[in-house]
C-alpha cells in the first residue's frame, strides 16, 4: 500500500478530502456577510463535510471551512504519526538514562523523526507568485449579526520578539478595517502580546506577518498550548513530517516568509496605537464587547496562484474548534505528563469555551500534593487561564465529565476542600469578572474514599413561587430555575438558606433549568461560562479558619445571565430565510 504524501498546502489538504468523498462543494455564489457562516454552522450541526465555497460574493478567492471538523478529516491531516511520535519521545526520555547501545538501537527512528524538525531556507516559493495591497479583496467575512466588521477568522499571527528573535505563531483573531489596516487582537497572555509589550518598551514597531491557509499543521500549532519559549514552528513541522519552507530575503520583508502559505499579510504594528476592535462572536458562545487593541499597518499582501483562503466560524460549543481541540489534548497530555510526572492526565473542557472548566487526574501521596499539584497546573501555560479546576485522585475518565463531577461530590469537603483564588488575572474573553482580563478561579479537591452520601431525587416543596422548576444532573446536583438577576439580584443566598435543598452538595440556580440539563454539552455551557467564583458562589453558612473560606453546604452557584454579560449569540433569522432555497438544495434546513 502506497504511504499517503505529506500534506503541505491547503491545496493538497483539499485534494485529499475530496479523494476521501468529504468535500461539499457549493457553485452558488454566497454573500460573506453571514451567509456563508450560516451554512458552516449548519454544516457542522450535521456533522457535515468540510465545504468549499467557489463564489464568493466580492472577491475572487475561494473559500474552505469546516477543514478540521471532523476526527476523520483530523486524521487525514496529520495521521496517528505525530501523536504516536511524541509518546515514543517521552518514552525514550524517560527510559533511555542509564543508557546503552541497546537503548541508543531503538530509539535510532525517533531519532530520524526528529532531525526533519525544524524549518529550512529556500529561495523562492508560491507564496510571492501574486502581491496585491488592499485587504478588501480578500473575502469579507462576518460571522454574526452584531460582529464589528468581516474578521479573518483562522489566522496564523508570526512575530518576533525585539530583543531575542524568538518567533511566535500564534492565532489572533484580525478584524478587517480598511484596505491597509487590520485590527490585532493580541491577548496579554499570548506570545505575540509578550512580543508586541517588548517592542513598546523599545518605542519600536513590531513587524508582523498574518499567513492565511498553508501547510494545516500551522494552524493546529498556533492555538497549541505551549510554553512561551518553545517554537510553534517546530510543532508545525513535526505535525507535518517535513521542515518548513521559509523565504529569508529583505526584499519581501524582515521576517521569514512561509513558502506554503496562501496568503501572507506583511506589516507592522505601531506602538502607543490603538484602535476600537469588536465586538465579535467568540467561541464561548457570547459576544466579546467593543474594545481598544493594537493594529497592523500593511505593507503589501502576497497569495499564490491557486490561493484557497480557509475560515472557520466561531461560536456557542461545539463548533469545528472542538476538533481541533480535542487533537491538540491528546498530542500534547504525554508532554504534560513529563514535566508534572503528579499528574495522571488533564482535560480542558471544549463544551466550556476551553478556559472555564478543567480536571485533572493526580497522584495524592501526601497530604494536600494534590493542592499543590492543581497550583502548578494553574500556572503553567494556557492551563493558567482555567478557571475551574476539578482534581481527584479516584481513577477514571476525566472526558465524561457526569462521572468525573459525581466522583467529586462523593469526595469533597466543603469546609476544606475548595479553594477560591480571587483578584487575578482571568481569559480576555470570560466576561464574567468585574473587568477585563481580571477575574478568579475555583479549585474543587475530590480526594480519598467516599464522604458523602448524594440525593438523587428531589421531591421537596420550596414554599417559594421564585423557583420555577428543578432538574437534577447528576446525584449530588440540582438545578434551580429562578427568576432574572436583574429582577432579584440576591436570589442565590435565599435558595442557600431554603430547608427544601438540605442534604444537597451543590445547587445552580439558572434561568432555564429543562436546557440546562439536556446533556453534558449542555450543563457544562449553561453552568460554567456564566458565573465567576469570587461573586457567585454561596452557601447555608461560611466561616474564616485559618484564612481559608469554610463553607456549609449546600453550597449555591449563581449562573444566572447577569446584566453586564455580552449577549448569547444568535443567527439573524432574514439571513436564513434568504438562504433557503440553497439550505433546501443542501439538507442544511
Amino acid at each position: 500500500m502506497t504511504k499517503p504524501s505529506l500534506i503541505t498546502s491547503t491545496q493538497q489538504f483539499v485534494q485529499r478530502l475530496r479523494s476521501e468523498n468529504e468535500v461539499l462543494d457549493i457553485h452558488e455564489e454566497i454573500d460573506p456577510d453571514l451567509e456563508l457562516a450560516e451554512i458552516q454552522r449548519r454544516v457542522v450541526q450535521q456533522k457535515g463535510k468540510a465545504i468549499l465555497f467557489h463564489r464568493v460574493k466580492g472577491t475572487e478567492f475561494k473559500v474552505a471551512t469546516n477543514l478540521f471538523g471532523s476526527q476523520k478529516r483530523i486524521d487525514i491531516a496529520f495521521s496517528k504519526r505525530p501523536v504516536n511520535l511524541i509518546k515514543q519521545a517521552v518514552n525514550t526520555l524517560e527510559t533511555l538514562f542509564p543508557p546503552n547501545l541497546n537503548k541508543i538501537w531503538q530509539a535510532k527512528n525517533l531519532a530520524w523523526d526528529l532531525l526533519k524538525v525544524g524549518s529550512k531556507k529556500v529561495a523562492n516559493g508560491p507564496l510571492l507568485q501574486n502581491q496585491i495591497n488592499d485587504l478588501s479583496k480578500l473575502p469579507q467575512i462576518k460571522c454574526w449579526p452584531e460582529d464589528g466588521g468581516a474578521f479573518v477568522t483562522l489566522p496564523l499571527v508570526y512575530t518576533q520578539s525585539p530583543s531575542s528573535q524568538k518567533p511566535n505563531l500564534g492565532m489572533y483573531r484580525i478584524q478587517l478595517f480598511n484596505k491597509n489596516q487590520c485590527g490585532m487582537h493580541i491577548q496579554i497572555h499570548r506570545g505575540g502580546g509578550f512580543h508586541y509589550h517588548e517592542a513598546e518598551n523599545k518605542g519600536q514597531s513590531l513587524p508582523a506577518h498574518i499567513y492565511i491557509g498553508g501547510p494545516p499543521a500551522c494552524i493546529i500549532a498556533a492555538v497549541a498550548p505551549f510554553p512561551e519559549d518553545i517554537s510553534e514552528i517546530l510543532l508545525a513541522s513535526l505535525l507535518t513530517g517535513s521542515k518548513l519552507k521559509q523565504i529569508q530575503n529583505p526584499q519581501y520583508s524582515e521576517l521569514p516568509l512561509l513558502a506554503d502559505a496562501d496568503f501572507c499579510i506583511v506589516g507592522k504594528i505601531p506602538p502607543f496605537k490603538r484602535k476600537a476592535e469588536g465586538p465579535f462572536g467568540d467561541h464561548y458562545g457570547y459576544y466579546s464587547l467593543q474594545h481598544d487593541y493594537p493594529y497592523l499597518e500593511v505593507d503589501k499582501i502576497f497569495h499564490r496562484n491557486d490561493a484557497i483562503y480557509p475560515a472557520t466560524v466561531v461560536g456557542r460549543p461545539p463548533q469545528e474548534d472542538h476538533f481541533i481541540a480535542c487533537y491538540l489534548q491528546e498530542l500534547l497530555t504525554p508532554l504534560i505528563k513529563m514535566v508534572m510526572p503528579q499528574v495522571k492526565s488533564v482535560w480542558a473542557y471544549e463544551e466550556s469555551g476551553v478556559h472555564s472548566l478543567a480536571a485533572a487526574l493526580v497522584k495524592d501521596r501526601y497530604p494536600r500534593e494534590a493542592l499543590t499539584t492543581a497550583l502548578r497546573i494553574l500556572g503553567e501555560g494556557q492551563l493558567s487561564l482555567s478557571k475551574i479546576l476539578m482534581v481527584t485522585d479516584k481513577d477514571c475518565e476525566i472526558k465524561d465529565f457526569k462521572s468525573l463531577f459525581q466522583i467529586i461530590l462523593e469526595r469533597i469537603d466543603f469546609k476544606k476542600d475548595l479553594f477560591i483564588l480571587s483578584n487575578i488575572s482571568q481569559d480576555t474573553l470570560d466576561y464574567t469578572g468585574p473587568k477585563v482580563n481580571e477575574g478568579s478561579k475555583a479549585i474543587f479537591l475530590g480526594l480519598g474514599e467516599v464522604k458523602n452520601k448524594l440525593n438523587k431525587v428531589f421531591n421537596t416543596n420550596f414554599n417559594d413561587q421564585r423557583f420555577s422548576s428543578t432538574k437534577v444532573f447528576c446525584p449530588g446536583a440540582l438545578v434551580v430555575q429562578g427568576p432574572s438577576y436583574s429582577h432579584q439580584d440576591d436570589l442565590a443566598q435565599i435558595l442557600a438558606n431554603n430547608p427544601a435543598i438540605d442534604g444537597w452538595s451543590m445547587v445552580f440556580l439558572v434561568d432555564d433549568a429543562e436546557a440546562s440539563v439536556l446533556s453534558s454539552q449542555d450543563f457544562i455551557w449553561h453552568i460554567f461560562t456564566r458565573f465567576e467564583p469570587a461573586a457567585d458562589i454561596y452557601a447555608r453558612s461560611h466561616k474564616l479558619i485559618r484564612y481559608h473560606v469554610s463553607l456549609e453546604p449546600p453550597v449555591v452557584i449563581d449562573c444566572r445571565m447577569k446584566p453586564w454579560y455580552p449577549k448569547e449569540l444568535k443567527s439573524e433569522p432574514s439571513v436564513i430565510n434568504k438562504l433557503k432555497p440553497i439550505l433546501d438544495k443542501y439538507g442544511l434546513t
